[in-house]
């Protein structure tokens, strides 16, 4: 049966007076739980507009809200990208009924979820999400920037992007509109695997390698944790920076018949 531990550290960074970013996710009270899954999710306010904190938080909310409703069964494949796109719509919302009548509201989001020996990942914007596995990090999703929209286009190289000035300008986020692209995708998970969900504020500041060095020499998830706030504050700390670190213990390795999984011995 598929079994993790989890950290998590936020913290606002050196420079700015407030965290917009938001963590969450839902564990399995008890083993019978375990079939429907673990979500974990990590959303980043967008700066420069108003109440970054308040789109985070109901992004977040709305997905875990979601997931804890959802038919115990359905394909976590499907499940996902429809809860972020109705986690979209809340933020959307709730802008347009704020105070300051249609105020701007919007959010990054991550979100991976796990049953049996696969996770879905499922992102809008530049949060991040990494699988670390024998020391190696392995990005298991694409920044929604201009210049990460350059960078697979082959306009500029990996390097020119992550030092181009305009690496935070945003081409996705949820809020902005009723409807939003989501990217999903789906992936194997093994015994001894961890993941790496953060905000810009880690991984503008930490490379993905030292990342995963940091992650593998701590077998204390929490230690890691807050060794990786403790080292993007020290190399930069100009933004709020998050984290959620989830290793796989072991897994339950299925197969699927007609949409239904089975044991493989």
């Amino acid at each position: 049966m598929l079994d993790l531990e989890f950290a998590q550290a936020s913290d606002c960074g050196r420079v700015r007076g407030r965290n917009e970013d938001y963590l969450g996710c839902v564990l399995p009270e008890v083993p019978e739980e375990r079939a429907h899954g673990w979500l974990f999710a990590l959303a980043d306010g967008v700066g420069g507009q108003e109440k970054g904190e308040v789109a985070s938080r109901t992004a977040v909310e709305a997905l875990l809200a979601g997931f804890r409703r959802a038919a115990r069964g359905e394909q976590l494949r499907s499940l996902l990208p429809r809860l972020v796109q109705a986690a979209n719509e809340k933020v959307f919302e709730t802008g347009l009924a704020s105070t300051t009548r249609g105020a701007a509201m919007a959010t990054t989001l991550v979100a991976c979820a796990l049953r049996f020996d696969r996770v879905v990942v499922s992102h809008v914007g530049d949060s991040r999400c990494y699988s670390i596995r024998h020391g190696q990090a392995t990005a298991l999703t694409r920044d929604h920037t201009v210049v990460g929209e350059q960078a697979r286009l082959g306009l500029i190289s990996a390097r020119e992007a992550a030092e181009a000035e305009t690496r935070h300008i945003l081409t996705r986020s949820l809020g902005n509109a009723m409807f939003v692209g989501v990217d999903t995708s789906d992936h194997l998970i093994l015994s001894g695997d961890v993941l790496l969900l953060c905000s810009d504020g880690l991984h503008g500041a930490i490379p993905a390698a030292d990342m995963a060095d940091i992650v593998t020499r701590n077998t204390d998830l929490n230690a890691a944790a807050r060794e990786l706030i403790d080292a993007a504050n020290e190399r930069d700390g100009s933004d709020n920076v998050s984290v959620q670190l989830i290793r796989i213990k072991s897994v339950e390795r299925v197969g699927m018949y007609r949409g239904r999984p089975y044991k493989l011995a």
